[in-house]
């Protein structure tokens, strides 16, 4: 899928690695009449369109009345480069292709708006989009983080958060860093100090 565009002025993307504490971010900017584009939603809905080929190439347990069973899908592939590979490569052109049809839209309504897509980076994709916010936490904040959510072992967060580039390394690639290491009060702090800084640096938004 390509875009339509050269470059997507007044869309931000928000990423981060797992357990940084994207959705919080995202939530306290709707809670702001903000719109926020969502992969995971998008790609969830993608993949329970193509169930039959997800029972076919992985498994009928995975499927369950039509439903994909997504946490026993990522147990499975986030377990093998080779099989996350796939399943990316099934779902790429319906998420791809939904991202920038909404993004057209905003677009055309000249409104700032946000893109939440973890694997910004890791995807190689989505380059129309140039200003770029993380949200950040240390290595040992994601792994308790994301052990207590998921109630996952240690050595199985590992495996997910090895799949994704280093969060250290995102942090030079990014426009803008959250460090969400606080509490929902903090984030909140911090969030209203990031929006202010865009309208300063897009004062024509």
């Amino acid at each position: 899928m390509k875009s339509s565009r050269e470059k997507y002025f007044f869309g931000v993307v928000i990423t981060g690695n797992i357990g940084s504490g994207k959705s919080s971010v995202c939530d306290i900017l709707k809670q702001k009449g903000y719109d926020v584009i969502d992969a995971d939603k998008i790609s969830h809905k993608a993949l329970d369109e193509i169930s039959q080929k997800i029972a076919l190439e992985f498994g009928d347990e995975f499927v369950i009345n039509g439903i994909v069973d997504r946490k026993q899908l990522g147990k499975l592939v986030f377990s093998d480069k080779n099989l996350l590979k796939k399943l990316e490569d099934m779902l790429s052109f319906k998420i791809e292709s939904e991202i920038y049809r909404q993004a057209n839209i905003f677009e055309e309504n000249k409104k700032l708006y946000f893109l939440d897509i973890p694997l910004y980076f890791e995807s190689k994709k989505y380059k129309e989009f140039d200003k770029i916010l993380l949200v950040y936490a240390t290595k040992d904040i994601l792994i308790k983080r994301v052990m207590k959510r998921n109630s996952l072992s240690k050595d199985e967060v590992l495996k997910r958060l090895n799949l994704q580039i280093d969060i250290e390394e995102k942090k030079v690639l990014s426009t803008y860093i959250i460090d969400n290491s606080g509490d929902l009060e903090h984030l909140e702090n911090l969030v209203s100090e990031f929006l202010q800084k865009l309208k300063e640096d897009y004062a024509d938004i």
